[in-house]
């Protein structure tokens, strides 16, 4: 295993803070100044929507790096929101139900995931019958969430309280621009370590799975438990973001698990950009907004707009529009003379 690790050099790392991380910053500082320039609206909507983002950088995590397209991240996004709606239901627990709920929601994700992936990685389950399997794990998903009425609420759906920021019970309830704030901050932080995750050399396997597999596998790497392990983060990066979501729309339904929520998740990342951590973020936030705009605008056409975006997207910007700006920047960038 050492001359296998010795065998797969390292990504070199750049000497000055690139496209990405610029672009990384003017974001950060955009969001920091956003609720207090754009009013009370925006500080309460804005995190729903940077939740769609962590959801999409979760699938990116798969997609773009791994070379693995999953509709389940639904899946595990429901089932956080759901975790955090039931541990914001007990008043017993001693201490914050709500951090109780973001663990729970985080390890409920990655649990289904890592066991999910175990299974079918571990039996060499190939990309076309894993998008099928991940598909029918939402839809099940669903089904379950509307069976179960007795603890989810049923098609009803389940009301969440919102969560206090103090770690001891009994704390005041977050308003918007406290939690707004918290949400930035998770998203923030889970970005900055998948980035250097990625940098790191488990993030080289991962990558090296996604270009040649069979290479990996020939130098002696359990590729089935790198995919598990990657599987497993991914699911509980989007079981976090459904619980903080659940907390911040104070509601909960099993649409959020299902075919069209899931679909909406592979759409966003395919026109943010699946090789990109931010383009995939900023193409959950980008399309979510523009969706909720034409859903209310035009409820009667904003799917096939939507649906026609996509297939653009993916004619002319393979790699979306974070890709796009990646070459627009190598074009602009001046050249080296020798």
């Amino acid at each position: 295993m050492s001359h296998a690790n010795s065998t797969i050099k390292r990504r070199p790392r750049a000497a000055h803070f690139g496209g990405e991380n610029a672009a990384a910053f003017a974001l950060l500082a955009l969001l920091v100044v956003a609720p207090f320039v754009a009013g009370d609206y925006i500080a309460y909507i804005l995190p729903q929507y940077m939740l769609y983002g962590l959801l999409a950088v979760s699938l990116v995590m798969l997609w773009g790096v791994v070379g693995i397209v999953s509709f389940g991240q639904a899946a595990f996004f429901a089932i956080g929101a759901y975790a955090m709606g039931l541990c914001m239901g007990q008043s017993d627990l001693g201490f914050n139900s709500g951090y109780a709920g973001l663990a729970s929601g985080a390890l409920a994700g990655g649990l289904l995931a890592g066991v999910t992936g175990w299974f079918l990685f571990s039996a060499g389950v190939k990309a076309t019958y894993f998008v099928l399997i991940t598909l029918a794990l939402s839809i099940i998903t669903e089904q379950v969430a509307v069976s179960q009425s007795q603890l989810t609420g049923g098609f009803n759906g389940m009301f969440v309280n919102r969560m206090a920021l103090s770690p001891f019970e009994g704390g005041a309830i977050a308003g918007d621009i406290a939690l707004y704030f918290f949400v930035l901050g998770v998203v923030a932080v889970v970005y900055a370590l998948l980035r250097w995750l990625m940098a790191s050399s488990f993030g080289t396997v991962l990558a090296g799975v996604r270009e040649n597999e069979d290479r990996l596998t020939a130098l002696g790497y359990r590729i089935d438990q790198y995919k598990t392990l990657a599987f497993a983060l991914s699911g509980a990066i989007a079981g976090l973001a459904g619980a903080l979501y659940a907390t911040t729309a104070s509601f909960v339904s099993p649409s959020l698990a299902g075919v069209l929520f899931s679909t909406q998740v592979v759409v966003w990342v395919a026109i943010g950009g699946r090789s990109s951590l931010l383009g995939g973020l900023v193409g959950a936030m980008v399309v979510a907004t523009a969706s909720n705009y034409l859903s209310a605008t035009m409820p009667q056409y904003w799917q096939l707009i939507l649906g026609v975006a996509f297939m653009l997207v993916i004619i002319f910007f393979k790699d979306g529009f974070a890709g796009m700006f990646a070459r627009l920047g190598q074009r602009l960038r001046p050249r080296e003379v020798s």
